[in-house]
Protein backbone atom coordinates (compact mmCIF):
# COMPACT_ATOMS: atom_id res chain seq x y z
CA UNK A 1 0.00 0.00 0.00
CA UNK A 2 1.42 3.36 -1.12
CA UNK A 3 0.26 6.42 0.81
CA UNK A 4 -1.30 8.69 -1.80
CA UNK A 5 -0.79 11.98 0.06
CA UNK A 6 2.96 11.47 0.51
CA UNK A 7 3.29 10.05 -3.00
CA UNK A 8 1.79 13.22 -4.45
CA UNK A 9 3.95 15.61 -2.46
CA UNK A 10 7.37 13.98 -2.24
CA UNK A 11 9.52 12.80 -5.13
CA UNK A 12 11.57 10.70 -2.72
CA UNK A 13 8.39 8.82 -1.79
CA UNK A 14 7.66 8.30 -5.48
CA UNK A 15 11.18 7.02 -6.14
CA UNK A 16 11.18 4.62 -3.17
CA UNK A 17 7.58 3.39 -3.38
CA UNK A 18 7.13 2.94 -7.12
CA UNK A 19 9.92 1.57 -9.28
CA UNK A 20 9.31 -0.39 -12.48
CA UNK A 21 11.53 -2.21 -14.92
CA UNK A 22 12.13 -0.72 -18.36
CA UNK A 23 13.51 -3.98 -19.73
CA UNK A 24 10.87 -4.93 -22.28
CA UNK A 25 7.14 -5.54 -21.86
CA UNK A 26 6.01 -5.93 -18.26
CA UNK A 27 3.20 -8.06 -16.81
CA UNK A 28 0.00 -6.22 -15.84
CA UNK A 29 0.62 -4.11 -12.74
CA UNK A 30 -1.97 -2.73 -10.31
CA UNK A 31 -0.82 -0.03 -7.88
CA UNK A 32 -2.54 -0.08 -4.48
CA UNK A 33 -2.96 3.20 -2.61
CA UNK A 34 -4.00 4.19 0.87
CA UNK A 35 -6.07 7.39 0.77
CA UNK A 36 -9.00 9.13 2.44
CA UNK A 37 -9.43 12.18 0.20
CA UNK A 38 -10.86 11.81 -3.33
CA UNK A 39 -8.50 14.36 -4.89
CA UNK A 40 -5.43 12.72 -3.33
CA UNK A 41 -6.29 9.28 -4.74
CA UNK A 42 -7.15 10.79 -8.13
CA UNK A 43 -3.86 12.72 -8.36
CA UNK A 44 -1.76 9.74 -7.29
CA UNK A 45 -3.57 7.54 -9.80
CA UNK A 46 -2.89 10.09 -12.52
CA UNK A 47 0.84 9.92 -11.72
CA UNK A 48 1.12 6.14 -12.00
CA UNK A 49 -1.34 5.57 -14.86
CA UNK A 50 1.30 5.88 -17.62
CA UNK A 51 3.36 3.12 -15.98
CA UNK A 52 0.69 0.70 -14.70
CA UNK A 53 -2.56 -0.97 -15.71
CA UNK A 54 -4.76 0.24 -12.88
CA UNK A 55 -5.12 1.42 -9.31
CA UNK A 56 -6.65 -0.15 -6.22
CA UNK A 57 -7.91 1.50 -3.03
CA UNK A 58 -6.94 -0.39 0.13
CA UNK A 59 -9.87 -0.64 2.54
CA UNK A 60 -8.52 -3.76 4.21
CA UNK A 61 -5.28 -2.95 6.07
CA UNK A 62 -6.04 -3.57 9.80
CA UNK A 63 -2.83 -2.08 11.21
CA UNK A 64 -3.46 0.41 14.00
CA UNK A 65 -1.42 3.23 12.45
CA UNK A 66 -3.42 3.01 9.22
CA UNK A 67 -6.79 2.94 10.98
CA UNK A 68 -5.76 5.88 13.17
CA UNK A 69 -5.26 7.90 9.98
CA UNK A 70 -8.64 6.76 8.57
CA UNK A 71 -6.89 4.55 6.07
CA UNK A 72 -7.20 0.84 5.32
CA UNK A 73 -9.90 -1.01 7.25
CA UNK A 74 -11.11 2.21 8.90
CA UNK A 75 -12.63 3.11 5.53
CA UNK A 76 -15.09 0.23 5.94
CA UNK A 77 -17.10 2.70 8.05
CA UNK A 78 -16.95 5.37 5.31
CA UNK A 79 -18.77 3.85 2.36
CA UNK A 80 -19.85 7.17 0.80
CA UNK A 81 -16.28 8.46 1.01
CA UNK A 82 -14.95 5.32 -0.67
CA UNK A 83 -17.55 5.70 -3.42
CA UNK A 84 -16.54 9.34 -3.94
CA UNK A 85 -12.85 8.39 -4.14
CA UNK A 86 -13.29 5.75 -6.83
CA UNK A 87 -15.68 7.97 -8.83
CA UNK A 88 -13.28 10.92 -8.69
CA UNK A 89 -10.35 8.68 -9.65
CA UNK A 90 -12.16 7.23 -12.65
CA UNK A 91 -13.14 10.71 -13.83
CA UNK A 92 -9.56 11.97 -13.43
CA UNK A 93 -8.20 9.08 -15.50
CA UNK A 94 -10.85 9.75 -18.14
CA UNK A 95 -9.86 13.43 -18.28
CA UNK A 96 -6.24 12.35 -18.69
CA UNK A 97 -7.19 10.38 -21.79
CA UNK A 98 -7.19 6.84 -20.36
CA UNK A 99 -9.85 4.31 -21.31
CA UNK A 100 -11.88 3.47 -18.20
CA UNK A 101 -15.02 1.81 -19.55
CA UNK A 102 -14.38 -1.47 -17.73
CA UNK A 103 -15.03 -4.56 -19.88
CA UNK A 104 -15.32 -2.45 -23.02
CA UNK A 105 -11.67 -1.42 -22.66
CA UNK A 106 -10.13 -4.70 -21.52
CA UNK A 107 -8.16 -5.01 -24.78
CA UNK A 108 -7.51 -1.29 -25.21
CA UNK A 109 -3.80 -0.39 -24.77
CA UNK A 110 -4.94 2.72 -22.89
CA UNK A 111 -7.34 0.80 -20.69
CA UNK A 112 -6.94 1.40 -16.94
CA UNK A 113 -8.84 -0.18 -14.04
CA UNK A 114 -10.09 1.15 -10.71
CA UNK A 115 -10.75 -1.39 -7.96
CA UNK A 116 -11.20 -1.72 -4.19
CA UNK A 117 -10.02 -4.24 -1.61
CA UNK A 118 -12.18 -4.65 1.50
CA UNK A 119 -12.66 -6.59 4.72
CA UNK A 120 -16.01 -7.59 6.19
CA UNK A 121 -18.02 -6.36 9.18
CA UNK A 122 -19.24 -8.44 12.10
CA UNK A 123 -22.72 -7.61 10.88
CA UNK A 124 -22.60 -8.73 7.26
CA UNK A 125 -25.52 -6.45 6.42
CA UNK A 126 -23.13 -3.50 6.79
CA UNK A 127 -20.75 -5.12 4.28
CA UNK A 128 -23.62 -5.60 1.84
CA UNK A 129 -24.57 -1.92 2.26
CA UNK A 130 -20.92 -0.92 1.76
CA UNK A 131 -20.53 -2.92 -1.46
CA UNK A 132 -23.87 -1.71 -2.80
CA UNK A 133 -22.84 1.93 -2.28
CA UNK A 134 -19.32 1.56 -3.70
CA UNK A 135 -20.44 -0.57 -6.63
CA UNK A 136 -23.05 1.86 -7.89
CA UNK A 137 -25.57 1.14 -10.65
CA UNK A 138 -25.24 -2.00 -12.73
CA UNK A 139 -25.36 -0.09 -16.01
CA UNK A 140 -22.31 1.99 -15.04
CA UNK A 141 -20.70 0.57 -11.91
CA UNK A 142 -17.92 2.50 -10.23
CA UNK A 143 -15.27 -0.24 -9.97
CA UNK A 144 -13.81 -2.86 -12.30
CA UNK A 145 -13.51 -5.56 -9.66
CA UNK A 146 -13.70 -6.12 -5.91
CA UNK A 147 -11.24 -7.99 -3.70
CA UNK A 148 -12.71 -9.40 -0.49
CA UNK A 149 -10.68 -10.45 2.54
CA UNK A 150 -13.33 -12.30 4.59
CA UNK A 151 -12.04 -11.34 8.02
CA UNK A 152 -13.10 -8.40 10.16
CA UNK A 153 -10.76 -5.60 11.10
CA UNK A 154 -10.07 -7.27 14.47
CA UNK A 155 -9.87 -10.90 13.30
CA UNK A 156 -6.28 -12.24 13.58
CA UNK A 157 -4.72 -13.85 10.51
CA UNK A 158 -4.43 -17.13 12.47
CA UNK A 159 -8.24 -17.42 12.38
CA UNK A 160 -9.56 -19.05 9.19
CA UNK A 161 -11.40 -16.85 6.73
CA UNK A 162 -15.17 -16.63 7.04
CA UNK A 163 -16.30 -18.93 4.23
CA UNK A 164 -19.99 -18.42 4.99
CA UNK A 165 -19.63 -14.66 4.56
CA UNK A 166 -17.61 -15.15 1.38
CA UNK A 167 -20.25 -17.45 -0.06
CA UNK A 168 -23.03 -14.95 0.70
CA UNK A 169 -21.12 -12.00 -0.79
CA UNK A 170 -20.04 -13.80 -3.95
CA UNK A 171 -23.55 -15.12 -4.57
CA UNK A 172 -25.01 -11.65 -3.96
CA UNK A 173 -22.58 -9.57 -6.01
CA UNK A 174 -20.56 -12.01 -8.12
CA UNK A 175 -22.84 -11.69 -11.14
CA UNK A 176 -22.50 -7.88 -11.04
CA UNK A 177 -18.75 -7.45 -10.56
CA UNK A 178 -15.74 -9.81 -10.66
CA UNK A 179 -14.82 -10.80 -7.09
CA UNK A 180 -11.33 -11.86 -6.02
CA UNK A 181 -10.55 -13.63 -2.75
CA UNK A 182 -7.73 -12.50 -0.49
CA UNK A 183 -6.87 -14.59 2.56
CA UNK A 184 -5.72 -18.16 3.23
CA UNK A 185 -4.60 -18.70 -0.37
CA UNK A 186 -1.60 -20.83 0.60
CA UNK A 187 -1.70 -23.75 -1.87
CA UNK A 188 -3.94 -24.38 -4.85
CA UNK A 189 -4.58 -27.97 -3.80
CA UNK A 190 -5.54 -27.02 -0.22
CA UNK A 191 -8.13 -24.29 -0.68
CA UNK A 192 -11.15 -24.62 1.65
CA UNK A 193 -13.63 -24.27 -1.23
CA UNK A 194 -14.20 -25.21 -4.85
CA UNK A 195 -14.82 -22.90 -7.78
CA UNK A 196 -15.42 -23.25 -11.52
CA UNK A 197 -12.24 -21.36 -12.43
CA UNK A 198 -10.08 -23.83 -10.45
CA UNK A 199 -9.08 -27.21 -11.86
CA UNK A 200 -11.27 -29.72 -10.00
CA UNK A 201 -9.44 -32.23 -7.86
CA UNK A 202 -10.43 -35.85 -8.66
CA UNK A 203 -12.06 -37.64 -5.77
CA UNK A 204 -12.08 -41.34 -5.08
CA UNK A 205 -14.71 -43.36 -3.28
CA UNK A 206 -13.82 -46.39 -1.17
CA UNK A 207 -16.46 -49.03 -0.45
CA UNK A 208 -15.99 -51.25 2.59
CA UNK A 209 -17.91 -54.53 2.74
CA UNK A 210 -18.14 -56.35 6.06
CA UNK A 211 -19.78 -59.62 7.03
CA UNK A 212 -20.48 -58.59 10.62
CA UNK A 213 -22.25 -55.66 12.14
CA UNK A 214 -20.24 -52.58 11.10
CA UNK A 215 -18.61 -50.41 13.71
CA UNK A 216 -20.04 -46.92 14.06
CA UNK A 217 -18.42 -44.64 11.53
CA UNK A 218 -17.71 -40.97 12.11
CA UNK A 219 -19.82 -38.64 9.98
CA UNK A 220 -18.18 -37.62 6.70
CA UNK A 221 -16.58 -34.17 6.66
CA UNK A 222 -18.83 -31.45 5.28
CA UNK A 223 -18.51 -30.67 1.61
CA UNK A 224 -16.51 -27.46 1.00
CA UNK A 225 -18.61 -24.60 -0.33
CA UNK A 226 -18.69 -24.17 -4.10
CA UNK A 227 -18.20 -20.50 -5.00
CA UNK A 228 -19.86 -20.20 -8.39
CA UNK A 229 -19.10 -16.51 -8.83
CA UNK A 230 -15.53 -16.28 -7.55
CA UNK A 231 -13.37 -14.76 -10.31
CA UNK A 232 -9.81 -15.00 -8.95
CA UNK A 233 -7.37 -15.33 -6.08
CA UNK A 234 -4.99 -12.91 -4.37
CA UNK A 235 -2.12 -13.97 -2.13
CA UNK A 236 0.50 -12.02 -0.20
CA UNK A 237 2.37 -13.95 2.50
CA UNK A 238 2.20 -17.24 0.60
CA UNK A 239 3.61 -15.70 -2.60
CA UNK A 240 6.46 -14.16 -0.65
CA UNK A 241 7.46 -17.67 0.42
CA UNK A 242 6.57 -19.41 -2.84
CA UNK A 243 6.42 -17.22 -5.96
CA UNK A 244 5.55 -20.37 -7.96
CA UNK A 245 2.30 -20.88 -6.04
CA UNK A 246 0.07 -20.09 -9.02
CA UNK A 247 2.09 -22.43 -11.20
CA UNK A 248 0.89 -25.21 -8.88
CA UNK A 249 4.16 -25.77 -7.01
CA UNK A 250 3.47 -26.88 -3.41
CA UNK A 251 6.75 -25.33 -2.21
CA UNK A 252 9.23 -22.87 -3.66
CA UNK A 253 11.48 -24.55 -6.28
CA UNK A 254 15.15 -23.70 -6.79
CA UNK A 255 14.23 -22.42 -10.25
CA UNK A 256 12.18 -19.61 -8.69
CA UNK A 257 15.10 -18.62 -6.45
CA UNK A 258 17.40 -18.65 -9.47
CA UNK A 259 15.06 -16.47 -11.53
CA UNK A 260 14.69 -14.00 -8.65
CA UNK A 261 18.45 -13.70 -8.12
CA UNK A 262 19.05 -13.23 -11.84
CA UNK A 263 16.49 -10.40 -11.98
CA UNK A 264 17.75 -8.85 -8.74
CA UNK A 265 21.34 -8.83 -10.04
CA UNK A 266 20.20 -6.73 -12.99
CA UNK A 267 18.20 -4.25 -10.92
CA UNK A 268 18.79 -1.61 -8.28
CA UNK A 269 16.92 -3.51 -5.57
CA UNK A 270 18.53 -2.82 -2.15
CA UNK A 271 20.52 -5.84 -1.02
CA UNK A 272 18.78 -6.07 2.37
CA UNK A 273 15.51 -6.49 0.51
CA UNK A 274 17.04 -9.14 -1.77
CA UNK A 275 18.31 -11.02 1.27
CA UNK A 276 14.91 -10.83 2.96
CA UNK A 277 13.11 -12.20 -0.11
CA UNK A 278 15.68 -14.98 -0.52
CA UNK A 279 15.31 -15.98 3.14
CA UNK A 280 11.52 -16.22 2.78
CA UNK A 281 11.76 -18.27 -0.42
CA UNK A 282 14.31 -20.67 1.04
CA UNK A 283 12.24 -21.41 4.15
CA UNK A 284 9.02 -23.39 4.59
CA UNK A 285 5.95 -22.04 2.84
CA UNK A 286 2.51 -21.17 4.18
CA UNK A 287 0.79 -24.24 2.75
CA UNK A 288 0.47 -27.72 4.27
CA UNK A 289 3.76 -28.84 2.67
CA UNK A 290 6.44 -27.52 5.05
CA UNK A 291 9.54 -28.63 3.14
CA UNK A 292 12.23 -25.95 2.92
CA UNK A 293 15.13 -25.50 0.51
CA UNK A 294 17.45 -24.60 3.41
CA UNK A 295 17.28 -25.47 7.10
CA UNK A 296 16.73 -22.80 9.74
CA UNK A 297 20.43 -22.93 10.63
CA UNK A 298 21.49 -22.54 7.00
CA UNK A 299 19.21 -19.54 6.56
CA UNK A 300 20.63 -17.96 9.73
CA UNK A 301 24.15 -18.51 8.42
CA UNK A 302 23.19 -16.92 5.11
CA UNK A 303 21.81 -13.83 6.85
CA UNK A 304 24.97 -13.50 8.99
CA UNK A 305 27.58 -14.14 6.29
CA UNK A 306 26.20 -12.49 3.17
CA UNK A 307 26.89 -8.78 2.89
CA UNK A 308 26.33 -8.34 -0.85
CA UNK A 309 25.06 -10.10 -3.95
CA UNK A 310 28.42 -11.77 -4.57
CA UNK A 311 28.39 -13.36 -1.13
CA UNK A 312 24.78 -14.46 -1.53
CA UNK A 313 25.27 -16.14 -4.90
CA UNK A 314 28.46 -17.84 -3.72
CA UNK A 315 26.63 -19.11 -0.63
CA UNK A 316 23.63 -20.44 -2.51
CA UNK A 317 25.75 -21.89 -5.28
CA UNK A 318 27.20 -24.22 -2.67
CA UNK A 319 23.77 -25.17 -1.31
CA UNK A 320 21.71 -25.69 -4.44
CA UNK A 321 21.54 -29.16 -5.99
CA UNK A 322 23.32 -29.76 -9.29
CA UNK A 323 21.73 -27.48 -11.84
CA UNK A 324 19.65 -25.71 -9.21
CA UNK A 325 20.98 -22.25 -10.05
CA UNK A 326 22.03 -22.88 -13.63
CA UNK A 327 18.65 -22.35 -15.24
CA UNK A 328 19.27 -18.65 -15.70
CA UNK A 329 23.04 -18.65 -15.79
CA UNK A 330 24.06 -18.39 -12.14
CA UNK A 331 25.09 -21.84 -10.97
CA UNK A 332 28.80 -22.65 -11.03
CA UNK A 333 29.85 -19.05 -11.67
CA UNK A 334 29.37 -17.12 -8.43
CA UNK A 335 31.61 -14.04 -8.30
CA UNK A 336 33.09 -14.83 -11.68
CA UNK A 337 29.64 -14.76 -13.25
CA UNK A 338 28.76 -11.40 -11.74
CA UNK A 339 32.15 -9.81 -12.39
CA UNK A 340 32.21 -10.85 -16.03
CA UNK A 341 28.70 -9.59 -16.69
CA UNK A 342 27.34 -13.08 -17.45
CA UNK A 343 24.29 -12.43 -15.27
Amino acid sequence: MILAKEFNRNRFARDSDFTISTNGPQPPTIVQFGANVPQELARASSLVAPFSNGVDLNCGCPQSWACAETLGAALMEKRELVRDMVVETREQLRRDGWAVDKEKDMDNPKGRSVSVKIRIHKDLRKTIDFITTVLGPDQDRHIDWLTIHPRTRSTPSSTPIDLEALEILTSTFGSRVPIILSGDVFALDALPFTSPFLTPTPTTTTTIITTTDPLPQPPPPPEPPHLHHLAGLMSARALLCNPALYAGAPTCPWGAVSTFLSNAARSALPFKLVLHHASEMLGPGMGPDKRALLSKGERAAMMARCGNMLDLIDFLDGKAPAGGLERVGIGGRGREGLDSGLI
